[in-house]
């Protein structure tokens, strides 16, 4: 009998314990947890307050559909937020989480690696000394099914959330009702993105502006997309030439007088000859003259670290896959997708494409534990959620995409809107050279031209992660919204 007792007791504990598991993996539709703290910022002390938290997504009738996980930093010590700058943070994906731009980037911490990049043991976090917070309040903002953020209503249609126009819908109406609450409309606002967030912002500026009245003083694309500006071939075979350049001389593969070179001066070279020979060359497909052919592709040769014949058998068009197999398969390494600094090691030296992307794989491995700790010891936010760096949000709808002539527009009808790209050189998945494509096709005529900005660092897609870049870069902003805050009473006309 009292084995019996035992056992059910033991059944009664497990039960509990179960419901417990289960009551902290349910989904909070709205949660906030504060915590305040100071950070060091070229070499001042910085107090602020952290909200980590959820905030729902509504249907037209006022139900909650989603959930969206947020972390707010707004600096402790500033009384007047009505003068003080709001950037509002995505990264990309598009199911990506907000943690590589939160926990490497513009935040108040970041993950431990060396001064290139590369993750190291063990894993952690530790101040950046980098971080905007001084010049700016920064919300960094997890979309559907990434991070802590989910669906809560199973029988909203996944296409509310996933597909591009769907995504800006819904996040610009939670970005609306975020700056209400938090008091911030007469806060000079700006949107960050990286990678697919570049098409993101692009896009919500001109949802928020048009459809919710918001209106922006700055936009930063980090790695931007094609946001839906055509470069079709001839054009997107053309342009990666000056990125083959930049990575071949950063593995010295280059002829002996280019290598000896700064890549300052081999870039702007490189840029001229693809757009005045290399697109006019391609662009005749066929038709050119079989010893002109030969001449582009030795001169191509002799920019990209690759043979000749390897050019010619691709009739010029040499694709990114191949280059990154191709370029040291002769000292047995692939180079990275996202950052082609980094090398790795195939099954097999054969091959049209590499096996997996060396610095992706590198990064995961360090973000992942490094945010989990910090989520709970620093935000002190818990929940038995799975951090989704990568969350599910397929089907992707990606129709009718006009992005990039959307932030146009906007910067038309906003004079106060400014837009800064930033580009690394050696990034192969949004390559720098096509960012400046996006640009000059934003402004055909030359009138935006005051309003927009590029700047390029000597690293890949995510260029902070590199030590000197996480500090040139920071600074560029910082000087972005600087220059994009108007004098008082300065009316906004063109």
């Amino acid at each position: 009998m009292i084995k019996k007792y035992l056992l059910i007791a033991s059944l009664f504990l497990l039960s509990l314990t179960y419901v417990s598991a289960q009551e902290t993996r349910q989904i909070a539709v709205e949660s906030s947890k504060v915590t305040n703290n100071e950070v060091t910022i070229n070499g001042k002390r910085v107090p602020y307050k952290a909200t980590a938290g959820t905030m729902p997504v509504w249907d037209e009738d006022g139900k909650p559909i989603a959930s969206l996980f947020y972390t707010y930093y707004e600096r402790s010590d500033v009384s007047d937020r009505a003068s003080r700058p709001l950037v509002i943070s995505f990264n990309g994906g598009p199911g990506s989480a907000s943690i590589w731009m939160h926990l490497a980037y513009t935040g108040p911490f970041k993950l431990n690696i060396d001064d290139e990049g590369y993750p190291l043991q063990p894993y952690g976090y530790s101040e950046n000394p980098h971080s905007i917070l001084d010049v700016a309040d920064i919300v960094f903002v997890d979309p559907v099914n990434t991070g802590y953020s989910r669906i809560v209503d199973k029988e909203t249609p996944r296409s509310t959330f996933f597909g591009i126009n769907a995504d800006i819908k819904y996040l610009a109406d939670w970005v609306n009702t975020f700056v209400t609450r938090q008091n911030r409309w007469a806060s000079p606002k700006y949107l960050i993105g990286e990678s697919y967030g570049t098409t993101r912002v692009a896009g919500l500026v001109s949802q928020l502006q048009n459809s919710h009245w918001m209106y922006f003083n700055g936009v930063i694309l980090v790695s931007p997309t094609p946001m839906g500006l055509e470069r079709n071939e001839p054009v997107s075979d053309a342009n990666y030439l000056p990125y083959y350049a930049a990575t071949a001389w950063y593995h010295k593969v280059l002829p002996a007088d280019l290598q000896a070179k700064d890549l300052d001066e081999i870039l702007p070279e490189v840029e001229a000859y693809t757009l005045d020979v290399v697109l006019p060359a391609m662009a005749k497909g066929g038709s050119l003259d079989p010893k002109d052919r030969i001449e582009v592709a030795k001169k191509m040769s002799y920019y990209s670290g690759l043979s000749e014949r390897v050019i010619l058998d691709h009739n010029l068009a040499v694709p990114t896959s191949f280059f990154w197999k191709e370029l040291l398969r002769d000292q047995g390494m692939t180079i990275g997708r996202l950052d082609s600094r980094y090398r790795g090691i195939d099954k097999s030296d054969a091959g049209e494409r590499y096996d997996f992307d060396p610095a992706l794989t590198s990064w995961n491995h360090a973000f992942a534990p490094a945010f989990n700790l910090y989520a709970r010891n620093v935000l002190k936010y818990e929940t038995d959620l799975t951090y989704n760096l990568f969350g599910p949000v397929n089907p992707w709808d990606r129709s009718n995409e006009n992005t990039g002539e959307q932030l146009a527009n906007a910067m038309r009808q906003n004079p106060y809107l400014h837009v800064m790209t930033q580009s690394g050189y050696f990034d192969g998945g949004t390559d720098y050279f096509n960012a400046k494509y996006n640009m000059w096709q934003m402004d055909q005529n030359g009138k935006l031209k005051d309003r927009l900005f590029f700047k390029a660092y000597r690293s890949g897609h995510m260029m902070y992660l590199r030590s000197e870049d996480l500090k040139t870069s920071n600074d560029d902003i910082r000087e972005f919204i600087k220059n994009s805050l108007p004098g008082k009473d300065v009316p906004a006309k063109n």
